[in-house]
């Protein structure tokens, strides 16, 4: 005679019943684990989606902050494709692309290679400099160099230690130079991050493809280009949406270097967004630039998804 507690006992009718099972209990744990997760949806809900909601809201009305808001459609839209300082600070978050995304790749899959290559003795060092700037405050970034850039600043002082004093000048108060010395800024701050991920990228290559390449007679260099850096698709792919994303919605280092200035060349989306906001109190164009900046940041990264895409 088996285990009634396994075989199944007879039920009084003649017939039996099978061992007793927890049904609900997948659903009882389902509803424990909503639980857990309740505290950071309630967060996320709260704190992402409800601004990203009103935001858009605001950008169909009329509304300064503080009297009944008016409906005013797409006219806040048109606003901001009409008016030349706001097209103008779209142009230079896009030029920013250049120096916080496409210089940053370059250059750190440049030290990657001479990191992963060739240099043993001190990488770790090496790494530490090179990642120094994201661990450092963007206010503490900005005014150092807002002084690096000044007329007896550092850059100027090496400047003149090079007998190049001619070309010394307040880069950041100088409409032509001004933009551009903001984005190395940028390329300083970000090639370090896009290092530390091609690093982390290149040592989940295959030692035995190096090995091969090397037997086949291929050199450091060839041995990165042929075999590091098509398996490092992924890496430049995070590295080109977070740096996009910094170019397109900068507000801190543009803020305390040069606010805008001189003469609005330094202008980006965000810094607008804050001065339609909170200095003019014009709700709506601020709603509506920051839907804008919103889209622009979609579609550029949606590319750069496309762009690095693996084929199944």
């Amino acid at each position: 005679m088996g285990d009634p507690a396994v075989t199944g006992a007879r039920s009084p009718g003649g017939g039996r019943s099978g061992p007793r099972r927890n049904g609900g209990g997948s659903g009882r744990n389902g509803g424990r684990g909503w639980l857990f997760l309740l505290p950071a949806v309630a967060v996320y809900l709260a704190f992402t989606v409800y601004p990203a909601v009103s935001t858009l809201q605001f950008s169909f009305l009329e509304w300064d902050g503080v009297a009944p808001p008016a409906w005013a459609g797409l006219d806040n839209f048109v606003r901001v494709a009409a008016e030349p300082m706001l097209g103008r600070a779209v142009l230079n978050a896009l030029v920013l692309i250049v120096f916080f995304t496409v210089l940053p790749i370059l250059l750190g899959l440049l030290m990657t290679a001479l990191l992963a290559g060739g240099v043993r003795r001190g990488t770790a060092f090496y790494r530490v400099v090179f990642f120094l700037p994201q661990v450092l405050p963007l206010v503490v970034v900005g005014t150092t160099w807002r002084w690096m850039y000044s007329d007896d600043g550092m850059v100027n002082q090496a400047l003149g230690a090079a007998g190049l004093d001619h070309l010394g000048r307040a880069w950041l108060g100088d409409e032509r130079f001004a933009l551009a010395a903001l984005g190395v800024v940028g390329t300083w701050l970000m090639s370090g991050l896009c290092m530390m991920l091609f690093m982390s990228g290149a040592q989940r290559v295959d030692p035995a493809l190096h090995e091969a390449a090397a037997i086949d007679g291929a050199g450091p260099a060839r041995r990165f280009l042929s075999v590091v850096l098509p398996g490092l698709r992924k890496e430049i792919g995070i590295a080109g949406v977070i740096t996009t994303i910094a170019a397109l919605a900068s507000f801190d280092l543009v803020f305390v270097t040069t606010n805008g200035g001189p003469a609005g060349a330094t202008n980006v989306p965000g810094l607008l967004v804050y001065r339609l906001a909170f200095n003019e109190g014009d709700i709506g164009a601020a709603g509506a630039l920051a839907v804008v900046l919103t889209v622009l940041v979609v579609v550029f990264v949606g590319g750069i998804r496309l762009l690095v895409r693996e084929d199944a």
